[in-house]
C-alpha cells in the first residue's frame, strides 16, 4: 500500500492555504492545492475576519485534496496567526464573526486591565508580552460589544479543528500566546481569570502539540480518502509551526520568521521575564514538543502590503518581486523608520503614514508618485534590517550568549535584498530556510505524532521529519 497523504491548513492574515503531502516514489512532495485570499473586513466601525468565506474556501481545498489523493489521507492539521478566537453558540456554530486583533476595541480594555494587574506583573506571571492585541484584552472587550462573556471560545486555528472534528481544544503553543497561561503550570491561570473577571469555564482544555483529537466528521468524511482521517492539533500557532519547520539545529543560532509580522528570537529552556525583556518587547511562547520561543514581535511586511494596496487603488499595481529588484537598485538615503510606531500598525494611507514618520524623525518624505514605489520599499527593508540587528543584539544580551548565525524563514527567504541587508547589519551568517516553513513544521509534527511512543512528540522526531521534508535526509 502507498504511504497515505496528509493535509496542512495554514491560516494567514493575507491568504489561507491548503497543502497536500504525498510520497511519489517514496519521496515527499508538497503541493499547495488551494489558496484563499484573506484579510480583515470592516463591519461598521469594527474589524472582523470573514469566517464564512474562509471556511467555504477550506472546504473547497479539502475536496480538491480528496480528488488528488486516492491513496487516502491520514491526517489534517491547522496552524494560523495567534490571539484571535471564535465564540461558539450552543449548537457549535460561530456566535458572531470573529474580531481581528487590529480592531481598536482593546484600547479601553487594556487600560482597565492594567489597573487590575500591572503589565510587568502579568508578564512575570504568563511570560507573554502584554500587547493590546492579546487574547486576554480581546476577551475583556467582548461585553462592551454585546457578546456573552460566558460563551465558550476556541482560538482561530482550533476553531477550524473543531469544525472538522467536533472537539474543542486549545493547543499549547497557541494558548501560551493568549496572556492567560501560567508559566508555572503550563495551564490556564484560574486565579488570573478570576482577578480579571473572565470565565475560565469558557476556555477549552489545553492539549500538547501533536495531540490526535479525533476523526474527521461531517460531509467531507463521506469521501473515501477521508474515511480514516485523523484530526491533529499539531503546533497551531504559526510561528511555533514555522520554527518546527527549521531543519537545522538552532542551538547556537537565532531565527527570524518574516511575514505580516517578523519574529526575531531564539529557543530557550526557561522563560525570561525581566524588566529589560519587557521594555525591549520580548515574549515567551511555547515551542512544539517543549521548551520556549523567546522573541520580539516586529511590525513587518504589513507596512509594504498596505502600501501596495494603496498603490493598487490608485492604479499603480506592482508585484513584490519587481519591487525587491528595483529597490535593490536604489541607493540608500540613510532614512529609516521605527517599524513599531503606532501609525504604521493601522491599515489606511500607509504611504502617507510612512512620510509622516519620516518627517517626525527628521528625514525627507518620499513623494508618493508613480515610479517612487521602490523608494518606499527600500526604506522599509533598510528599517527592518536595522530593527532585526537591534533585536538580535538585545537577545544576545538578555540570554548571555553569542549567535553565530541566524535562520531566516517565511517571506524573507525569497527577499534577496532583505537577506543581504540583514547580514550586513547583524554581522551574522544568514541561513535561508523555507518560505513556507509553517507548512513544513505542520507536516513534521503530524508525522512525528503518527510515530509517537506514548502519544508524545519530541523535538528530535520533529526535526528529523523536517529534514526529510526539506530533502536533507
Amino acid at each position: 500500500m502507498p504511504e497515505p497523504a496528509r493535509v496542512a491548513i495554514d491560516l494567514g492574515a493575507e491568504s489561507c492555504r491548503v497543502s497536500l503531502l504525498q510520497w511519489p516514489g517514496g519521496k515527499p512532495r508538497i503541493d499547495v492545492v488551494h489558496r484563499i485570499a484573506n484579510g480583515p473586513v470592516h463591519r461598521g466601525d469594527s474589524l472582523h475576519w470573514p469566517l464564512a468565506s474562509i471556511l467555504s474556501g477550506l472546504e473547497e481545498g479539502l475536496r480538491k485534496c480528496a480528488a488528488l489523493a486516492p491513496e487516502g489521507i491520514a491526517s489534517i492539521a491547522v496552524d494560523g496567526w495567534s490571539v484571535d478566537y471564535v465564540r461558539l453558540a450552543p449548537d457549535g456554530s460561530a456566535l458572531h464573526e470573529p474580531f481581528c486583533y487590529r480592531d481598536e476595541r482593546t484600547v479601553a480594555s487594556k487600560r482597565a486591565a492594567d489597573e487590575s494587574i500591572p503589565p510587568f506583573d502579568l508578564f512575570r506571571r504568563t511570560g507573554t508580552l502584554p500587547l493590546r492585541i492579546n487574547t486576554v484584552y480581546q476577551l475583556l472587550a467582548d461585553p462592551a460589544a454585546g457578546i456573552d462573556p460566558h460563551a465558550p471560545w476556541a482560538m482561530f486555528p482550533e476553531f477550524v479543528l473543531f469544525w472538522l472534528s467536533g472537539r474543542r481544544v486549545a493547543e499549547y503553543t497557541n494558548a501560551s500566546h493568549t496572556g492567560l497561561v501560567s508559566l508555572k503550570t503550563g495551564n490556564w491561570d484560574a486565579d488570573l481569570f478570576r482577578l480579571l473577571g473572565l470565565s475560565v469555564q469558557a476556555a477549552p482544555a489545553i492539549v500538547p502539540s501533536g495531540t490526535v483529537i479525533g476523526s474527521l466528521r461531517g460531509p467531507l468524511a463521506q469521501f473515501d480518502p477521508f474515511r480514516r482521517t485523523q484530526i491533529i492539533a499539531a503546533a497551531t500557532h504559526d510561528t511555533a509551526a514555522a520554527i518546527a519547520g527549521i531543519s537545522g539545529d538552532l542551538g547556537s543560532g537565532a531565527y527570524i520568521s518574516s511575514g505580516t509580522w517578523s519574529l526575531v528570537g531564539a529557543t530557550t529552556a526557561a522563560p525570561v521575564t525581566t524588566q529589560a525583556a519587557l521594555d525591549a518587547g520580548y515574549t515567551n511562547i511555547g515551542a512544539a514538543a517543549g521548551g520556549l520561543l523567546f522573541h520580539s514581535l516586529i511590525n513587518s511586511m504589513w507596512v509594504l502590503k498596505k502600501c501596495m494596496d494603496a498603490w493598487t487603488a490608485d492604479g499603480r499595481a506592482c508585484e513584490i518581486e519587481d519591487l525587491v529588484r528595483k529597490a535593490a537598485e536604489r541607493k540608500p538615503t540613510g532614512a529609516f523608520l521605527d517599524m513599531d510606531a503606532e501609525p504604521l500598525m493601522l491599515d489606511t494611507d500607509m504611504p502617507g503614514r510612512i512620510n509622516g514618520e519620516l518627517k517626525r524623525r527628521g528625514f525627507d518624505p518620499i513623494p508618493d508618485l508613480p515610479g517612487n514605489e521602490p523608494g518606499f520599499a527600500r526604506v522599509i527593508f533598510e528599517s527592518l534590517a536595522l530593527r532585526y540587528a537591534a533585536a538580535l543584539a538585545n537577545l544576545e544580551k538578555m540570554l548571555g550568549r553569542k549567535f553565530d548565525r541566524v535562520h531566516m524563514i517565511g517571506g524573507a527567504a525569497r527577499n534577496r535584498l532583505l537577506i543581504e541587508l540583514t547580514g550586513q547589519r547583524t554581522g551574522l551568517r544568514v541561513e535561508i530556510g523555507e518560505c513556507e516553513s509553517a507548512t513544513i513544521g505542520n507536516f513534521a509534527v503530524q508525522l512525528a505524532a503518527g510515530q509517537a511512543v506514548g502519544g508524545a512528540v519530541t523535538p528530535d522526531s520533529i526535526r528529523i521529519w523536517a529534514q526529510r521534508l526539506c530533502g536533507l535526509a
